[in-house]
């Protein structure tokens, strides 16, 4: 897949940021991947729920030297429009335009969907929408300043029967 040499930027509140920059000084990532597509007026129902309960985890993962942050492929201005309207802090950055959903297997082009079955949770199957949940968990070496080694752990929801189709 080759995550940890590629160098993905992302668009936040204050710019542009890079995958490595989203570690925030901290030495773990998770990343929660927040179905929202670049065409939909809101994010996911379910993914919804999940974020709903992420404020108040953030210091205790903060002092166990994990950064979280939501990635959605939707524009930002969407992104932050929802994010205002749902009343949530959390960090949550655009992927939109770039390589980052399709590399860790959680949004499909048109041409996969049309075939019927997606690489999604280590497996080949079907999958009801272009965007899918998931988590990943990164940790970055020891040199912070760059990604030579990236552990790519990736846990899924066990049921995709919310997808937006």
């Amino acid at each position: 897949m080759g995550q940890g040499r590629k160098e993905y930027v992302f668009e936040g509140p204050n710019g542009k940021v890079t995958l490595a920059e989203l570690f925030d000084g901290r030495s773990q990532l998770v990343i929660y991947h927040f179905m929202f597509g670049p065409d939909w007026q809101e994010g996911c129902p379910s993914c919804s729920f999940v974020s709903d309960h992420i404020d108040g985890a953030l210091a205790h993962l903060a002092a166990r030297d994990v950064t979280m942050v939501m990635v959605s492929r939707a524009p930002l201005a969407k992104i932050e429009a929802f994010k205002k309207r749902m009343g949530w802090r959390f960090k949550w950055v655009s992927s939109y335009g770039s390589d980052f959903n399709p590399d860790f297997h959680v949004s499909f082009t048109k041409d996969e969907m049309a075939q019927g079955k997606v690489n999604y949770n280590y497996t080949t199957q079907e999958f009801p929408s272009e965007e899918a949940p998931g988590i990943s968990v990164l940790l970055q070496g020891r040199r912070r300043r760059r990604l030579p080694h990236l552990l790519h752990l990736r846990a899924r929801h066990s049921s995709h029967s919310s997808a937006r189709t």
